[in-house]
């Protein structure tokens, strides 16, 4: 038990509403502190405590969280949401494109093949709209978190020096996810109405 040993907490985690009295010591809690450490940005954090565990406490994205159990590494986590949202608006395409023709495409994933949003949207595609997502050629812009992951033989890196963004501007992908390109709308219409009815 930590109380009366007044143990130090090595912490990161964003700062936002529902966090920030305890971030700024205007709520403490007792037998323990919080030695808040900012990590910018916060998925830095993620690397770093899933590979070598560097806190005590680390606010994590669920998928992050769940591969990281399956591979072994020895945490818990506590059942604390700070962020949620949907994930419907998170994919791009350029007009005319519809979900299923993405089956037999190329579909930029910003960072890795594991990352919340890109399991989402995958999620979304797949359960929403039919898409099967074994015919879907995923490129990614970066690597994973856990880094023993190995993702499905149909995900591949971006190639050196390109960017997911121009390559969808360009044509070269069909959709992306997570990223932001000018011009470049939801692959998915009324994407926020979309996350609400799917609730």
């Amino acid at each position: 038990m930590l109380y009366g040993l007044g143990v130090r907490l090595k912490t990161v985690t964003r700062t936002q509403g529902n966090n920030a009295a305890l971030k700024d010591g205007t709520v403490t809690p007792e037998g323990f502190t919080f030695g808040f450490e900012e990590v910018d940005p916060l998925i830095r954090a993620f690397r770093r405590m899933v590979r070598g565990l560097e806190y005590d406490v680390c606010e994590m994205a669920i998928t992050t969280y769940l591969c990281a159990k399956e591979h072994g590494v020895r945490f818990t986590a506590l059942p604390v949401f700070l962020v949620r949202g949907f994930h419907h608006g998170a994919i791009l395409a350029q007009a005319g494109v519809e979900p299923k023709d993405l089956e037999g495409r190329r579909v930029g994933v910003n960072r890795g093949y594991t990352v919340t949003t890109g399991v989402w949207a995958r999620g979304v595609l797949a359960d929403e709209h039919g898409v099967d997502l074994d015919q879907v050629t995923w490129v990614l812009s970066g690597d994973e978190h856990v880094a023993e992951y190995v993702p499905p033989p149909n995900v591949v890196p971006v190639e050196e020096g390109q960017d997911l963004g121009a390559l969808l501007a360009a044509g070269e992908l069909a959709a992306a996810i997570g990223i932001e390109v000018d011009g470049v709308g939801p692959l998915i219409p009324d994407a926020a109405e979309a996350g609400y009815r799917a609730l």
